[in-house]
């Protein structure tokens, strides 16, 4: 059985081929390079929300299926249960929200509600199309990849249809979701509105919010966090809508919430000022606590100690390292992408599951407090455990990495695997910067090693040379170490033992003195890193890259960043890769066999 599980029309589009219940093929649309919008070329769009027509014909490619050879496409939500509680918030709203309903009336109409229409059009898929709950595929992003057989599976995003958190259980293959928060009470939407006041992109900078936070101090402003956000007995929450406006307007946020605060919104790319690092380090102990509270409930009420998150907001890997340190959980774990892009992975994976054995939903739901109980969609039947890895994008053919680097006018060399790694540990020691692309590309937001940017962790001043000179982006950015798996604990004080989903860093943990010491410059300013741990499994060259370093300088870890710039996708395909290290001050290009010097 063949099913593609597609997301697409909020953010983060992304496509999903599972084969008899085998992940295969995955990528998310921003990656591949289409026209431009207004006819200037061609180009990739960072968090690109597009119907995912190139991610699709990749996963088809990389299988050697035809749309016909698809037994069911799988949508991640279902649009018209979003359309009824849009139209239902603009009708409550109006005429306030009147602006912002014809803005978006019509993409409804033309794309949104029209997912069969499209496919036929951009693929010639005429098969069935099926629909599941938006965090129903979240759940199953990380269940069906955790090897759990029975785990709380909490999800928290920004909104779905009408939900904005989740709770349920995972039992022997089946998901059942039993409580949810309902717009406009979102955690997610919470952090985006602050991400904008302090001068940042919504939908794309809450992570820089995130590394923020650590430079701030949370007490000056615990009182105006806790005015934003009420916590009830029962795990659930609710804001105060009276400092949101994203009920009835495109903004975020009103005049209030700068009263609240005291300061008007931060000026984009305007100085860092202390107030607003404050303000980032109580939305973050904000969150944390909200977050904790609700997953403590959880572990009461499910009476398990594996607990399965999704959702964006599990993208905060500064929470996640703190999860297992202050719930009753014992072992977590977090999907590669546990965002919008992982539940194209999610809806297949469900829809395959469900197709083996269903049991009848039933209608209505029941209200408890400020959680609701739905009771739509069925549980999903699988038993299956399937091996999983998260590089799962396109590769190229060698002819094709040469060609490019012919083209370009760029001399190369071709060194054999053992002598290559050889030599770009030496570079790495003597303090090079290396464009790294190797094999298929990583699935989910983060560079997991085949599509980085490597370099020496040894001396501190690396950091802000990457930042300003290679990734062209804030100086208060940290960067990710990669750590050889079996030394994780001579370097950091972790969970134990440390989950399966810090190999896909989604976790941060404090340095030991001896990893501030020999590693300074992928320390936080909080002392903390954002970890990917590795294992020769994993990923055979990149293990036997760091192992080498290692022999060099007794080190084994390295900073490891997404090999783009600032505003960009991070690349896929050898063009992308030369364009990226003609532009910036990387020293060398290694892609696949060849070596360029720059």
């Amino acid at each position: 059985m063949n099913i593609l599980g597609i997301s697409c029309y909020y953010h983060d589009a992304a496509a999903c081929l599972v084969v008899d219940g085998v992940v295969v093929a995955a990528a998310a649309e921003e990656r591949f390079t289409q026209p431009h919008p207004n006819g200037a070329g061609f180009t990739r769009v960072k968090h690109d929300n597009n119907f995912p027509e190139n991610a699709i014909r990749f996963c088809l490619s990389w299988a050697s299926l035809t749309p016909a050879d698809i037994d069911a496409v799988v949508f991640y939500e279902k649009p018209v249960v979003k359309f009824d509680r849009m139209l239902r918030q603009h009708f409550a709203n109006f005429p306030t929200s009147r602006k912002i309903f014809v803005d978006t009336i019509g993409s409804w109409f033309n794309m949104k509600l029209q997912v069969p229409k499209t496919l036929k059009k951009t693929i010639g898929y005429t098969g069935p199309v099926r629909y599941l709950p938006h965090h129903f595929s979240h759940a199953a992003s990380a269940y069906y990849l955790s090897g759990f057989e029975r785990a709380a599976i909490v999800t928290i995003d920004g909104v779905g249809e009408w939900a904005t958190t989740t709770m349920g259980l995972g039992e022997n293959g089946k998901i059942a979701i039993d409580k949810e928060i309902r717009f406009p009470h979102s955690l997610g939407l919470l952090y985006s509105a602050m991400t904008s006041y302090l001068g940042f992109e919504v939908n794309d900078a809450e992570y820089k919010v995130m590394g923020l936070a650590a430079y701030g101090d949370p007490k000056p402003f615990r009182r105006q966090m806790n005015e934003l956000v009420n916590i009830f007995p029962d795990g659930s929450y609710a804001l105060n809508l009276k400092y949101f406006d994203y009920v009835r307007t495109d903004r975020m946020f009103n005049k209030h919430l700068e009263e609240l605060f005291g300061h008007p919104m931060r000026n984009p790319e305007s100085l860092m000022e202390r107030l607003y690092e404050n303000i980032a380090a109580s939305l973050q102990e904000k969150l944390e606590t909200v977050v904790f509270h609700l997953l403590a409930v959880a572990h009461k009420r499910y009476k398990t100690d594996n607990l399965c998150l999704a959702g964006g907001v599990a993208l905060n890997s500064v929470m996640n390292g703190k999860i297992l340190k202050n719930t009753p959980f014992k072992r977590l774990y977090i999907p590669p992408d546990p965002g919008d892009g992982g539940g194209a992975m999610g809806a297949a994976l469900a829809w395959w599951h469900q197709q083996r054995s269903v049991i009848p939903a039933k209608a209505g739901i029941q209200r408890t407090k400020n959680w609701i109980r739905p009771r739509a969609g069925g549980d999903q039947v699988g038993d299956d455990k399937m091996p999983f890895s998260p590089y799962l994008g396109p590769s190229f053919p060698e002819e094709q990495m040469e060609d490019v680097l012919v083209r370009h006018g760029l001399s190369y060399t071709r060194l054999d695997r053992k002598v290559l790694v050889e030599c770009v540990a030496g570079l790495l020691s003597q303090e090079k910067i290396i464009g790294w692309f190797q094999g298929r590309m990583e699935w989910g937001p983060r560079a997991l090693g085949n599509r980085s940017i490597l370099a020496s962790a040894a001396r501190a001043e690396m950091k802000d040379i990457i930042n300003s000179k290679v990734k062209h982006r804030e100086l208060f950015r940290p960067f990710a170490p990669v750590v050889l798996a079996h030394h994780v604990k001579d370097y950091f004080i972790t969970d134990s033992p440390v989950p399966v989903s810090a190999k896909y860093m989604l976790f941060v943990y404090p340095f030991r003195p001896k990893g501030k010491r020999e590693v300074p410059a992928v320390v936080h300013v909080d002392g903390t890193g954002r970890l990917q741990t590795l294992e020769r499994v994993d990923n055979p060259l990149y293990y036997d890259l760091i192992e080498a370093y290692a022999k060099k300088t007794s080190v084994p870890i390295i900073i490891n960043t997404s090999f783009n710039v600032r505003g960009e996708p991070i690349v896929c395909t050898p063009q992308d890769a030369v364009h990226c290290f003609l532009k910036t001050d990387i020293d060398y290009l290694v892609m696949g066999p060849f070596i360029v010097k720059k």
